[in-house]
């Protein structure tokens, strides 16, 4: 093959290549635009999502599952979905109509929805992630592993945000959820509550606990918001 061949192709390559690299990642949290009182916010990392609706403190909604960006279209296999259990394992597929300045709108059947990001995970955020809870410490300070099954408790963090939920993805059963704000300085991680599925009184309060991260697991200890004593091991989904 002669050069003044080759060097097209090969420009072209790393055109593709780089324009590859530059697509925008969906990481982060996104509240949806609208007039209404109703807030709608979604958390997504590790091709993870999970979104919740309410309207100041009561709670409404909530879903979640896995997720990836296929070009133009957003596929969402949903693994929780408080507004119908059937769509738990069903696949949705929305399309991107623009992505661009911190706005996101997306299309389907049911009409067109515009989300604007609200934070994003960095080098700074080191606990932005998907978690899962994998264990419990006791006095001694041994962990004791808990057995994997079906039901999971998912924890999903951004660059300040996060949401929680206690699911059975093949029962298709929903045990709880919660998110809202979080900090993470000098091993102590905080929360203030948005929203909880199983007591809107405990919206606006504020929980620290101490907090160690190690390799993927992250120790997470203090008390709870009816003053039970947590101390449990997170260990990064994969």
């Amino acid at each position: 093959m002669r050069l003044k061949t080759v060097l097209p192709f090969l420009l072209l390559l790393c055109i593709a290549t780089a324009s590859r690299q530059a697509a925008p990642s969906l990481a982060g949290s996104w509240r949806m635009v609208n007039d209404g009182p109703v807030s709608v916010v979604f958390v997504l990392s590790d091709s993870y999502m999970m979104g919740a609706y309410h309207e100041a403190n009561r709670f409404i909604g909530a879903q979640g599952g896995t997720y990836k960006v296929d070009g133009k279209q957003l596929k969402i296999n949903f693994e929780f979905s408080t507004e119908d259990s059937t769509d738990v394992g069903t696949t949705q597929t929305l399309t991107i109509d623009s992505f661009k300045n911190n706005k996101l709108v997306l299309s389907s059947d049911g009409g067109t929805d515009t989300y604007e990001r609200i934070d994003v995970p960095t080098a700074q955020t080191p606990m932005a992630g998907l978690w899962r809870i994998t264990g419990n410490i006791d006095d001694n300070g041994q962990v004791k592993t808990r057995q994997r099954t079906a039901r999971k408790t998912l924890k999903l963090l951004t660059g300040n945000r996060f949401q929680w939920a206690a699911i059975n993805p093949e029962t298709k059963q929903f045990s709880g959820t919660a998110g809202g704000t979080y900090t993470f300085v000098n091993g102590k991680y905080t929360e203030k509550l948005e929203f909880f599925s199983r007591d809107d009184k405990r919206v606006g309060k504020s929980l620290q606990f101490d907090a160690e991260l190690k390799g993927d697991d992250w120790y997470h200890r203090g008390q709870s918001s009816t003053g039970g004593k947590v101390s449990e091991v997170w260990s990064r989904e994969k």
